[in-house]
């Protein structure tokens, strides 16, 4: 088969290559899938550098949300069967023809979704629904203000805090991504960060400020946030793209009563098992009331195109790599 293969860690991707290497076989409780649509994510990228937290040891093949279909089964594998549709993550990686799971990390394709929306679902709505429903515990009515609301994990966030009934603030440092969310997602507000953003979201709250803020990009966006959260808001810390960790200065959390609330989803499932599993079970429920963006899908062999999508930030939604193109 062939696959993206991280044969060394180098900047600029310079260590990954596409190889044809031999098709894996099942073990026993897994099973191999045809991969018909794999997601790009920020640490898929971050990987080929040896900068994420997780480090696979090369070579490797990258790419932990898949979407495609069984093609063979492994001993002792009950309640699937050969051509089933399913999502899930992967022993060996999704940019791949083929890829291996245990049996047991799979779920059912819902049939609303394409291949490439539900290969890119599940990791920016679980970190969506833990940081609202598990962290904030957000309620109807209350201001949500979104960064970073044009990538796949601020997209979703916008998507599922609409639904939960909040009044949504997208925000982004670009207008012709804004236009697009405005036209898909119908958020109560739109801002362009560029210049600054505190006056326009107090203006937008009348006021008040946002209730939530849901931050992934860190830096100048978190220390001009603080400023415009309302008393007893909560601020999410999703991640850090800009580069730079922010510092909380205690002095406006205590003036203001607010509270920092870290979110990694995939931690908090391993912290609290039954909890993630109901977080897990919540997510793939909504997926019929929820609108993941896919904004473009590659080639295999066009697997740096996509991952420039993300490095350049010029992606809406999700990017997808489709190995069987």
């Amino acid at each position: 088969m062939r696959a993206l293969v991280v044969e060394e860690l180098k900047p600029d991707y310079a260590g990954c290559v596409v190889r044809e290497i031999p098709t894996p076989d099942p073990g026993p409780g897994e099973v191999r899938i045809k991969v018909r649509a794999a997601a790009v994510n920020f640490p898929d990228l971050m990987q080929t550098r040896g900068e994420h937290q997780h480090k696979p040891q090369v070579p490797f093949i990258p790419g932990m949300e898949l979407a495609g279909e069984i093609d063979a089964l492994g001993e002792g594998v009950t309640g699937w069967t050969l051509g089933d549709a399913v999502v899930g993550g992967a022993r060996i990686g999704g940019f791949s023809e083929y890829a291996v799971a245990p049996a047991g990390a799979l779920r059912a394709k819902p049939p609303s979704l394409s291949f490439g929306q539900a290969a890119g679902y599940a990791v920016a709505y679980l970190t969506a629904y833990v940081a609202f429903v598990r962290r904030a515990q957000v309620e109807p009515g209350e201001w949500v203000l979104v960064h970073g609301a044009a990538g796949g994990v601020g997209l979703a966030a916008v998507d599922l805090a609409r639904h939960l009934g909040c009044k949504v603030i997208a925000a982004s440092a670009s207008d012709d991504k804004l236009a697009i969310i405005q036209r898909e997602y119908a958020p109560d507000a739109v801002v362009n960060v560029t210049g600054g953003f505190r006056e326009r979201v107090k203006e937008i709250t009348g006021g008040r400020g946002a209730d939530v803020i849901y931050d992934p990009v860190g830096g100048d966006v978190f220390d001009e946030s603080i400023r415009c959260i309302a008393f007893n808001g909560r601020i999410l810390s999703i991640g850090f793209t800009s580069g730079r960790l922010p510092v909380m200065p205690v002095n406006i959390a205590l003036i203001k009563g607010i509270s920092l609330m870290g979110v990694r989803a995939g931690e908090y499932g391993r912290q609290l098992p039954e909890k993630g599993a109901e977080n897990n079970a919540a997510i793939w429920d909504l997926a019929p009331h929820m609108k993941p963006r896919v904004h473009d899908e590659y080639a295999l062999d066009d697997w740096r195109a996509a991952f420039d999508t993300l490095a350049n930030r010029t992606v809406v939604g999700k990017t997808i790599i489709r190995p069987d193109l």
